[in-house]
């Protein structure tokens, strides 16, 4: 298995443990669990790190399938190197690190570790073009 690869298995397991932090703050808020066990008729305001969690869960969902073809592209075409290995494990940290950043409110740290991330995603497509 190439790292690219393995990054993306491990990457959608980071999205599946974010889907759950959102949950998590939502039960802490008054009102949080009961209307977490509604079937959620009407609206309700998340609390800020709810909210923040939310946020970072779509980003990630968002940039989870530019890093799948990528991946998939370096795997299919033989491209896998230390460099795109080297990318994909830059990619994946600086996701796991987003998450904290996002929900604690890390300004400018949020961004620039965005940017790592996404980066990382534009050079292993250019890699996987070479």
């Amino acid at each position: 298995m190439t790292q690219p690869l393995l990054v993306l298995i491990l990457a959608a397991l980071l999205q599946m443990a974010q889907m759950l932090i959102p949950g998590y703050y939502m039960t802490r808020t008054p009102g949080g669990r009961a209307w977490n066990a509604s079937p959620r008729d009407a609206d309700r305001k998340p609390g800020i790190e709810e909210g923040r969690a939310a946020r970072a869960f779509e980003n990630h969902d968002r940039n989870l399938l530019l890093f799948a073809i990528a991946a998939l592209a370096i795997h299919a075409t033989g491209q896998a190197t230390w460099w795109t290995g080297l990318l994909a494990w830059a990619y994946l940290l600086a996701r796991v690190a987003y998450v904290p950043a996002y929900i604690l409110g890390w300004v400018p740290w949020r961004s620039l570790i965005w940017t790592v991330s996404f980066a990382a995603i534009g050079l292993l497509l250019l890699a996987a073009l070479v």
